[in-house]
């Protein structure tokens, strides 16, 4: 199974409504219904997109509804990416590797799974012009869903990957089941690090938060990448502290637009353009 199959799902003929939806709790404050509604009316094309409230235990029933007619899928956000794996009948690469699920994909009344964290974190940092595998070392923080797509994703292009942690034994499960070193963060060689990601929930919608408290951001070599996935707010401390040292810095709403457009992708075969999805869910990311 790969992203962008040629065989266009149920409800996907011409004039023939489409359905899809976001299955999170909580699930209002997302930024999905506008992305997608906007890509529909972008590729011509007649859909609804609704975001929904599925509590952990309702969530094998919500899932049961998506093979009905006319249900092109739905994207999973916390705390059903992992949860969802075993009502799916079957997983792309990527979400088998991850063991995390963020697409839905209905064909013929079967539930395929995809995970398109991991090809859009790629397609963000190629936007970002990140530098190569073989200019230094990329640190990952976290151990949660993001993180592992994260280092699934880089590993699949050559990164030599440090994932850091505040709880070490997460750490070094997720290294050993995807590749990749776990290193306390006093230990890492800043000096050879080139792109560092955050894949932790730290500063999400906490401006103050960050996940390097006290850290010196000099000690990065010039031309280094900080990217966040955090998209709200648009710029974060961890942001912030990493300009004031004179590097790059960008937000996760590049990512949140490319793993909405592939989630697109997939469920119609039509591909819109990030920019389509990034305008809906709020404008362009925040330069210094």
């Amino acid at each position: 199974m790969t992203l962008g199959v040629p065989d266009l799902p149920p409800g996907s003929a011409p004039g023939r409504p489409r359905r899809a939806y976001l299955y999170a709790d909580p699930a209002a404050h997302s930024r999905s219904p506008a992305m997608h509604r906007a890509a529909f009316a972008h590729a011509g094309l007649t859909g609804t997109y609704e975001a929904v409230r599925v509590p952990a235990p309702e969530l094998s029933a919500a899932l049961a509804r998506l093979r009905e007619p006319g249900v092109l899928g739905a994207n999973l956000s916390l705390p059903h990416k992992e949860a969802a794996l075993p009502f799916l009948d079957d997983l792309s690469e990527a979400a088998r590797a991850v063991g995390a699920v963020n697409t839905v994909l209905h064909r013929d009344g079967r539930l395929l799974g995809e995970n398109t964290d991991a090809p859009g974190l790629l397609a963000a940092l190629e936007e970002a012009q990140a530098p190569a595998p073989s200019a230094g070392l990329t640190v990952v923080l976290g151990a949660g869903g993001a993180a592992r797509a994260a280092v699934w994703a880089l590993r699949s292009r050559g990164h030599d990957v440090r994932v850091v942690n505040r709880t070490p034994a997460r750490a070094e499960a997720l290294a050993r089941n995807l590749g990749g070193t776990a290193q306390a963060s006093g230990d890492v060689p800043w000096s050879g690090v080139t792109l560092l990601v955050n894949a932790s929930s730290a500063g999400l919608d906490a401006p103050d938060e960050t996940p390097l408290p006290d850290f010196d951001f000099s000690r990065l070599p010039p031309g280094a990448l900080v990217y966040d996935m955090v998209y709200q707010p648009p710029e974060t401390r961890l942001m912030r502290e990493a300009r004031a040292a004179g590097l790059r810095a960008e937000n996760g709403r590049s990512m949140l637009a490319h793993q909405a457009r592939l989630a697109f992708l997939a469920w119609t075969g039509v591909d819109v353009p990030a920019s389509v999805f990034r305008a809906a869910a709020g404008g362009h990311e925040v330069r210094p």
